[in-house]
């Protein structure tokens, strides 16, 4: 089969006349048939030294290191869909969790507005009572002062006109009794 395949790739040469040489084709002189034999050589040297078969187990090697790598990746990125999954969800219960403390923080400080609203309520209703109790106080003293006023002037005036109209025998009289019941109400 080789023989036919060289005498076909000398028949191409021959018929082509741009690529004839001079003289005969098969001559160590015409630089075509040196060159065929030359390549046909170096095929031979690449058989012979089972040259294809390496390149072909390079390459089979080099698709099977693909193939892994492929294989590898495939698992990565799969791995970072789960990973990205898992985020995604517990994203989504953090979510729902922030929505619920702050639901919950809503209403605890709807609560504490409306105790504030009435611990402030009550706390002015006590101040206006200790003002209304303050009130009273000044006004009970001060009727009290007015009382005593009233009451300190009368006497002056009464003691102005009973000294007036007494005698000094009635003085002493009196004096004498004021004694008498101050040492009675004493013992």
């Amino acid at each position: 089969m080789r023989t036919l395949s060289l005498a076909a790739l000398a028949a191409t040469l021959t018929a082509s006349p741009a690529l004839a040489a001079s003289g005969p084709f098969f001559s160590l002189a015409n630089t075509d048939f040196v060159v065929l034999l030359g390549f046909l050589l170096f095929i031979a040297v690449l058989i012979y030294f089972n040259v294809p078969s390496l390149l072909a187990g390079m390459l089979d090697k080099r698709a099977e290191g693909i193939r892994d790598e492929l294989d590898e990746a495939r698992k990565l990125r799969e791995e970072a869909q789960s990973l990205l999954a898992s985020y995604e969800r517990k994203q989504r219960e953090v979510q729902d969790q922030a929505d619920r403390i702050i639901s919950h923080a809503r209403q605890e400080a709807e609560l504490a507005a409306e105790q504030a609203k009435e611990d402030m309520k009550s706390s002015i209703q006590r101040r206006l009572q200790a003002a209304e109790s303050q009130i009273a106080s000044a006004e009970a003293a001060a009727v009290r002062e007015v009382k005593d006023k009233a009451a300190a002037v009368a006497i002056a005036a009464a003691r102005d006109v009973v000294a007036d109209q007494m005698g000094p025998e009635d003085k002493g009289r009196m004096i004498d009794n004021a004694i008498s019941e101050v040492g009675a109400r004493l013992h």
